[in-house]
């Protein structure tokens, strides 16, 4: 991953007058417009090269884009920041293809005292899947404590002494293989991950700058129990206040997942939190990964004969909690991906539905994180119930297609994951997102994704793709602002520059013309993704405040 505390400003410019121009804007408010101007925190106008020269003077910055593309920033929609920062500042293990590469990676580990972190090893990829003893993992790290999870997050290897130190072998998941799941791999992230509350503002603001410096404006924070702790939420919500003077960074949009029973449980927890959270949704598992074998299933893992994963959470309480939710007119959801566990939540929705009626479901916004394996029936029950899909492009990208995790662990059903078509076909919200650090901050790979969704019947055009991971984020997250997401005149200030080497009109049938220059077509024209490079990153702003800056930019 880029280092983004090696680029940009230290601090960012005051909101002052501002012309953009000699680019394209990707805006509705004129197909063909090349020119912005922005007063304080607000767009001011967007029109034409020409236009521009009139309104330019003395009074204003003048920023020459040089065909750049200015377009509303990114929403990442499920993201982890302290996970994120740990991913960048320790062992990064995607590159690994053996257990040998692993232990020689954990062997090199630069860490004088504490646990040895990493993340990001996936034995899908490995020409011989076996995982290292946990007795290789200590001796290789030198006797200190190791935990690396793996690239889904889900589970992880870990050595002797952490279990022993965490108390793991009485709990669900716990192996004498050192690679955990379920409870124990919670407790075993808990005790490796124990820092005070500077190292989490260290690993967040990572996570703050990285995600600035690829055009993100804002991420949904998901956090739950089972991740970090209170303090963690408090501190990533605690960005939006300018913790640091003279800095800022993209706004943190804060869910917490637990799980409540009643409107009253529901809102002492509100207030034991201290912070304000958009629901009590996203990572509240109702079940696990389909990498870690622990998203539940209707039928069996093909390559675990009799194993159907893990359903953490009863539709009588996954219920419970939508009506509590809908009570208090604030998001719901869950974590769901596997078949049986999207039934559990569906029939929670049924049941919440059928006790504080289907308007009040409507009406919250509720969200569903993943919904990776969705039939007809399940699309249209969500759509049903207005339920946002908060999905992963990145996910296909990595695992879908013949041969890889998808097809390995599910079979034929591997060739139904991710129905991002179906669900904009059947009217079901949805919005993007990275997870992570599951997948990267990259945001044009996951317009790429869903152009290129590994089955040609689920892909969706990148306008599309683009709506769903920028201005679909702010409204998932119910943002107060209905403007957020969209350059026109008195909507927020808050977009991305990108250097970009062709614009193009760019759709998934196959059936029409899929790549068009055109601008006829008076469609808004985004990046074309078929080069072999994703656009490079050249400012990032919100409100009106620079978040990022590239030396290049105003050079």
């Amino acid at each position: 991953m880029t280092d983004a505390t090696t680029r940009g400003n230290a601090s960012p410019r005051p909101s002052a007058v501002t012309l953009y121009r000699n680019g394209s804007v990707y805006t509705a408010a004129d197909p063909f417009a090349t020119a912005m101007l922005v007063d304080g925190g607000t767009v001011a106008w967007v029109g034409s090269e020409q236009a521009a020269t009139s309104i330019a003077d003395s009074s204003m910055e003048v920023i020459d884009l040089r065909g750049a593309l200015l377009a509303p920033g990114f929403v990442d929609s499920h993201v982890h920041l302290t996970e994120t920062g740990v991913a960048l500042e320790t062992l990064q293990l995607g590159g690994v293809r053996s257990a040998r590469e692993l232990l020689q990676a954990v062997e090199g580990a630069a860490v004088a005292a504490g646990p040895v972190l990493g993340h990001g090893w996936d034995e899908s990829l490995w020409e011989d899947p076996a995982l290292p003893a946990p007795g290789e993992l200590e001796r290789a790290a030198g006797g200190r404590p190791v935990y690396l999870s793996r690239v889904d997050a889900h589970s992880a290897l870990i050595s002797p002494s952490l279990a022993a130190t965490a108390r793991l072998e009485e709990l669900d998941g716990f192996a004498a293989s050192g690679h955990v799941t379920r409870q124990a791999h919670s407790a075993a992230r808990k005790a490796a991950r124990n820092l005070p509350a500077a190292a989490l503002q260290r690993y967040q603001r990572r996570a703050l700058a990285e995600a600035a410096a690829n055009g993100y404006v804002a991420l949904a924070e998901m956090g739950a129990p089972h991740i970090g702790s209170v303090l963690d939420l408090q501190l990533a919500a605690g960005w939006n206040a300018g913790r640091e003077s003279g800095t800022t960074l993209p706004e943190v949009l804060p869910y917490w997942g637990q799980l409540t029973t009643s409107v009253d449980e529901a809102e002492a927890l509100l207030a034991e939190l201290g912070v304000p959270v958009h629901g009590l949704a996203g990572d509240l598992n109702i079940d696990g990964s389909i990498g870690s074998r622990t998203a539940s299933l209707r039928e069996p893992y093909a390559d675990a004969a009799g194993e159907k994963g893990t359903t953490y959470l009863s539709t009588d309480e996954a219920a419970a909690h939508l009506a509590a939710c809908s009570m208090l007119g604030i998001q719901g959801g869950f974590h769901v991906i596997g078949d049986a566990g999207l039934d559990a939540a569906l029939d929670a929705l049924e049941q919440a539905a059928a006790e504080v009626g289907a308007q009040r479901i409507r009406a919250a916004g509720h969200r569903f994180e993943h919904v990776e394996m969705a039939d007809a029936e399940a699309i249209a029950r969500l759509a049903k119930y207005s339920v946002t899909v908060s999905a992963q492009p990145a996910f296909d990208a990595a695992w879908g297609g013949p041969g890889r995790l998808y097809e390995q662990r599910l079979g034929a059903r591997s060739q139904h994951l991710n129905p991002f078509a179906s669900f904009y076909a059947a009217g079901v919200p949805v919005c993007f997102g990275s997870d992570s650090p599951v997948t990267p901050l990259r945001p044009w790979a996951t317009v790429r994704a869903c152009l290129e969704h590994s089955n040609p019947a689920q892909r969706i055009s990148a306008r599309a793709a683009f709506l769903g991971h920028t201005r679909a984020g702010w409204r998932a997250a119910k943002h107060v602002n209905p403007m957020a997401g969209q350059l026109v005149p008195g909507a927020p200030a808050t977009f991305a520059v990108w250097d970009v080497e062709e614009l193009m009109v760019q759709v998934a049938d196959g059936r029409v013309q899929s790549w068009s220059t055109d601008p006829r077509a008076r469609t808004p024209l985004l990046p074309a993704l078929d080069t072999g490079t994703d656009p490079h990153c050249l400012q990032t702003v919100r409100n009106g405040q620079e978040l990022f800056s590239a030396e290049s930019l105003r050079g």
